[in-house]
């Protein structure tokens, strides 16, 4: 199945931790977002990958190469990103004929899910939800197997079926890309997906398992999926008074020194550096050339490459982005003591996380003076500096 493979866009959802980064190359455990999308479609059925790209785009072309997973892989720029089908659009010269398959980079979807989707087309993948008013709702026969329609983020929602945005199209379809501006201003690949209801059959395939990761907290949330997945692997240089519980994963290159005690399930990756006398609990990514230092707690987190938590500090239920160094005893608040979820400011608009704990989000290059306090929910911009015992409240800091 040719599958098309969308990774243009600025997630600007994401901010700031796309503020130097296309969001499909951001980190989930071993490798970038788009990395387990691509694989899982390999895996899936996928012949050939076609990639749109746009923004960062050339750290995107490095990492895939020409071949991916044993598949070739073509490129397609969308240099200006109008909408879905725009993006497909600019991918349809390098189409075969023949049916083509669509998924969105920033997706996750699970392998049996997307292989039933490749042997049923045309298909769309279907996937229940508690609010599906933030999402495209389909219309389906009465036993949910035919798609015959959709709505795009509805005030009063026909159901809870939405659209994964994973498609099969059939070949056809390769000219039905010239499509009108939508209400949002965007040329939108649901009404590509109208068309096809119309003109055959689509099959509504129901995920098992699917993650739109849009947001800060979705990125954890990924990395809390593909951490499920580790096995224990202790290559790299273990102190012989630590203490590796469950499945932990320390690459060759990376040291854990004395005290430490590993909770997984968490990835330590080549030339990282943890302790000693340091905790690492939870849905942990330490990343390449990270430091978590003497004294350090991190839980439910993510640290990025170069990113450094010296000593004395908490970091929970966080994203801390490349090369981000917090001085001796930052401290990050993580929890709400009325019970409510954590909200964000998410391009100006207040956002439930739906969380009842969640930290900080930092982007590139960030560094905290000593003793800096964090409250639940702040952002801090790529480049940011705190002062020594500086109490940081507010939603967002430039």
């Amino acid at each position: 199945m040719q599958t098309i493979l969308l990774a243009a866009g600025q997630g600007t959802r994401m901010r700031p931790l796309t503020e130097q980064r296309a969001k499909p190359m951001l980190p989930v455990v071993d490798k970038p977002l788009a990395a387990h999308t691509a694989t899982t479609a390999v895996n899936a059925g996928a012949s050939r990958l076609i990639i749109v790209v746009g923004y960062e785009s050339e750290a995107v072309r490095e990492y895939f190469g020409d071949e991916y997973a044993g598949v070739p892989v073509d490129y397609a720029v969308q240099s200006e990103q109008r909408g879905t089908a725009d993006a497909v659009r600019a991918a349809e010269p390098q189409l075969d004929d023949g049916p083509f398959a669509v998924l969105n980079g920033d997706a996750l979807y699970d392998e049996a899910s997307l292989t039933q989707l490749f042997e049923n087309a045309p298909a769309v993948g279907s996937y229940r939800v508690d609010d599906p008013t933030q999402y495209g709702v389909l219309y389906t026969d009465e036993d949910d197997t035919r798609a015959t329609g959709v709505i795009e983020k509805p005030a009063d929602p026909p159901s809870n079926l939405i659209n994964t945005g994973a498609y099969v199209f059939p070949a056809a379809a390769q000219s039905w890309l010239e499509v009108g501006e939508s209400e949002r201003g965007e040329l939108e690949l649901t009404d590509v997906l109208e068309r096809a209801c119309t003109e055959t059959t689509v099959s509504a395939v129901p995920f098992e398992r699917w993650l739109d990761v849009g947001r800060p907290w979705e990125l954890l949330e990924a990395n809390e999926w593909k951490l499920e997945g580790v096995s224990r692997s202790l290559d790299g240089e273990i102190h012989e008074d630590a203490n590796i519980r469950g499945n932990v994963v320390v690459e060759e290159g990376a040291t854990v020194d004395a005290g430490v005690v590993i909770e997984g399930p968490a990835l330590i990756r080549e030339g990282a550096t943890v302790g000693p006398n340091a905790y690492v609990r939870g849905h942990t990514l330490i990343a390449r050339n990270a430091t978590v230092g003497h004294s350090v707690e991190v839980k439910n987190s993510i640290l990025m490459d170069g990113a450094t938590v010296g000593h004395l500090s908490y970091v929970g239920d966080s994203i801390l982005g490349r090369d981000v160094n917090f001085g001796a005893n930052t401290t990050v608040a993580n929890l709400r003591h009325d019970d409510e979820s954590v909200r964000v400011q998410v391009k100006g608009e207040e956002t439930t996380t739906g969380r009842r704990k969640f930290g900080v989000v930092c982007g590139d290059d960030v560094k905290t003076g000593i003793q800096t306090s964090l409250n639940v929910g702040v952002k801090l911009a790529s480049g940011a500096r705190t002062k020594p015992g500086e109490v940081v409240l507010e939603e967002n800091r430039n």
